[in-house]
């Protein structure tokens, strides 16, 4: 059996990835040789102090480096008329009453591009030159039993995918019980700032505890409403409005304080895992490898923020 050039651990951040991390760190699993972060630029500020945290505390001591990638800042990309935008999953309203959504690109753009790019460099193949057959990593991906269906092979053959958490039978409630026994207990979930498949609770989370991120998202909600930047620059018509929030009205008016009846139903059940769950966003996140809120919503998808091209 062919082995692998690398062991590399696809790190977002988030509650499993940090787990696998610190499992990794602890001798617990086989230490990988990295873990590659894919920045956005518009992560929450809770996500970065994790991160160095990671860093400083888990990762240097046990000799595994993390190596951080990015592809630009998606947030100042948007607003950009003279950068080429790959669209966030936004929710449109076009002027004839009927919903649509715009195709979600910004994983692929902003998370698995620059992992990729990091990874054939580490193998010594820069794009353009063509990867051996053959000369693979093994990659970890932090996808947990409940999420078992998310686990998919990777699209290319230089990257082979493996789910630890799922071989150890780890749910995300015992990555949460191992990271609170390590000291990590307040591991935040990794996603844009202003991505739309947060929740309702997510949404007042950011409202209620970090007033300048509110603002942040607030502005960039009002902002996109105008359209693509850049089919604006070359006099594009416009055909909808776009919103972060599923109801489709402006953030700072959106109906955050709905308590969902996912979120009724955990409170009823009494569950500290549900309510876990839904304080994080988990079942409207965003993974490189498994975006949780794809096909969250079935309805037409458009291109461009609704506009014409």
């Amino acid at each position: 059996m062919e082995d692998p050039r690398h062991r590399l651990l696809s790190l977002g951040a988030g509650v499993q990835s940090s787990a696998l991390l610190a499992l990794s760190a602890e001798g617990i699993l086989p230490k990988v040789d990295a873990a590659i972060f894919a920045d956005t630029g518009w992560e929450p500020r809770a996500v970065y102090e994790h991160l160095d945290r990671l860093e400083r505390e888990i990762a240097r001591p046990a000799g595994i480096p993390i190596v951080r990638v990015s592809s630009g800042n998606i947030r100042k990309d948007a607003l950009d008329p003279n950068h080429r935008f790959a669209s966030m999953p936004l929710y449109i309203l076009n002027k004839d009453g009927k919903n649509g959504m715009t195709r979600r690109q910004c994983t692929g753009e902003y998370k698995i591009k620059p992992i990729k790019k990091a990874v054939r460099e580490l193998l010594g193949y820069p794009f353009p030159l063509r990867v051996p057959k053959g000369v693979f990593v093994e990659q970890w991906v932090g996808i947990s039993t409940d999420e078992f269906h998310r686990a998919k092979d990777a699209d290319v053959k230089y990257m082979r995918n493996r789910h630890p958490l799922i071989d150890l039978n780890w749910s995300r409630t015992d990555c949460i019980r191992y990271l609170t026994s390590l000291g990590l207990a307040d591991t935040p979930k990794s996603s844009c700032l202003g991505c739309p498949f947060h929740g309702n609770r997510q949404w007042r989370t950011i409202r209620d505890t970090s007033p300048s991120e509110w603002e942040d998202v607030v502005a960039f909600d009002a902002a996109i409403r105008k359209g693509n930047a850049r089919a604006n620059a070359t006099g594009n018509q416009l055909l909808g409005q776009a919103f972060l929030h599923r109801s489709r009205v402006p953030l700072s008016e959106a109906p955050i304080d709905h308590v969902t009846a996912a979120e009724w139903a955990a409170i009823q059940q009494e569950s500290d895992a549900d309510l876990e769950e839904l304080e994080q966003g988990v079942a409207n996140g965003c993974s490189p490898w498994a975006c949780r809120g794809s096909g969250s919503e079935s309805e037409p998808t458009q291109d461009d923020f609704g506009l014409a091209t």
